[in-house]
């Protein structure tokens, strides 16, 4: 019996129904039955094709994906999710488009629709903005399915907002449940979710709103460090205690890196922007204050260098259970002595763990197909069978 099948027979005793047609915007959204269907797809996807087998579930169709940031690994992981499924990929450059000549968030979600299967939006830069365009984008297109404009309702998965990363802090826990051999070995493991020092300002704070936001599902204890002022979302931060509460695990804040990454199983060093100079960022862009912007990224770099000891040294990684915890970052990231004069980590750390941290990138493709299929795919036992039963990728 293959890995495939295996995994389509857990599959089966899952309770997923509410998957099919819907949109993955946050992980709290899901369930952990739904939650424990993506892992599932993702290393059925991941198996197949490393036994050539074809993934293909669309014969034709699009992946849109509008990046509003600047992208690397999201953006490629996207296209080859989408290819991975057969799905043909547009980009949407707003600069290219009509939408700076007065074109309505309404009118291009229809435009780009018309044989669009799923839409990925990344729209992370401002808060309070990221997750209303992508729930304004979506609403337009499902209006557009309603009134009979479109013949098929594409599916959103959201490739980051101002709230939560999820195809990031997805593929980070897939990362984990292979490294420390299932999801039964994680309750009780100590994850630290530290600050850390850049040189540069305005990082958003989904990625670690998205790991207190995800990690707590396991009973993990989960650790969030940050130096004065630069707190996350309150509201994130309650979901990750009702989520510790509910699994036995546990969610706490220090105030230092040391007492995080003191007997720590896993670290995730990562700088981020306070979340009220975000939301003043927010407002000064609003009200097109240059000006203001520019004194803030001043105001915020001096606040930075304030703290530049908040770095992953290999000082810092002895304090680490064993000294060997499992270094994670959703790069790229700020490495001392090699992109930058100071930064997130010290370059020696950086490179004795690259082979791992480019293992745990590879995750976000699969995971982002396993998204794209759960929501567009009302049988997926069955298609994993097929799949598993059907032909080579490669004919030559």
């Amino acid at each position: 019996m293959s890995k495939t099948i295996e995994l389509a027979q857990h599959l089966e005793k899952l309770h997923i129904n509410n998957m099919y047609k819907s949109d993955f915007y946050w992980t709290w959204d899901k369930t952990d039955e739904e939650l424990d269907a993506i892992f599932t797809v993702a290393d059925a996807l991941r198996d197949l094709r490393e036994r050539n087998k074809s993934t293909r579930i669309f014969d034709s169709g699009l992946g849109i994906s509008i990046f509003r940031d600047n992208s690397t690994r999201t953006r490629f992981s996207f296209a080859s999710a989408c290819n991975l499924l057969g799905l043909n990929v547009q980009d949407l450059d707003e600069k290219k488009s009509q939408i700076a000549h007065g074109e309505t968030v309404r009118e291009t979600a229809n435009m780009v629709s018309f044989m669009a299967d799923v839409i990925g939006i990344r729209d992370d830069m401002f808060i309070g903005e990221g997750h209303k365009y992508q729930k304004t984008f979506m609403d337009a297109v499902k209006e557009g399915y309603r009134d009979g404009i479109l013949e098929q309702q594409p599916t959103l998965v959201n490739l980051q907002c101002d709230v939560d990363h999820p195809t990031q802090c997805m593929a980070d826990m897939l990362h984990i449940i292979h490294q420390f051999g299932g999801v039964e070995n994680l309750k009780g493991k100590k994850i630290a979710m530290t600050w850390a020092y850049s040189p540069s300002y305005g990082k958003p704070l989904s990625v670690p709103q998205g790991v207190i936001g995800l990690m707590t599902r396991f009973g993990m204890d989960v650790v969030l460090a940050h130096p004065e002022g630069y707190d996350v979302m309150p509201e994130v931060e309650e979901i990750a205690r009702k989520n510790a509460a509910a699994t036995g695990g546990s969610y706490k804040k220090v105030a230092t890196m040391e007492e995080a990454f003191q007997d720590a199983d896993i670290v995730y060093p990562k700088s981020w922007a306070p979340f009220a100079a975000m939301e003043e960022r927010t407002k000064l862009y609003q009200a097109g204050d240059q000006a203001g912007i520019d004194a803030l990224e001043k105001k915020l770099l001096e606040q930075n260098a304030q703290h530049k000891n908040w770095t992953c040294s290999e000082e810092m990684m002895k304090r680490t259970k064993n000294g060997s915890a499992l270094y994670l970052h959703c790069l790229p990231a700020d490495i001392t002595g090699l992109s930058c004069l100071e930064g997130e980590v010290d370059n020696s750390v950086f490179d004795r763990y690259l082979v791992p941290l480019y293992k745990e990138a590879s995750y976000k493709p699969y995971v982002i197909a396993a998204m794209i299929m759960m929501s567009k795919v009302k049988d997926p036992v069955s298609a994993l069978m097929a799949l598993d039963a059907g032909n080579k990728r490669k004919l030559f």
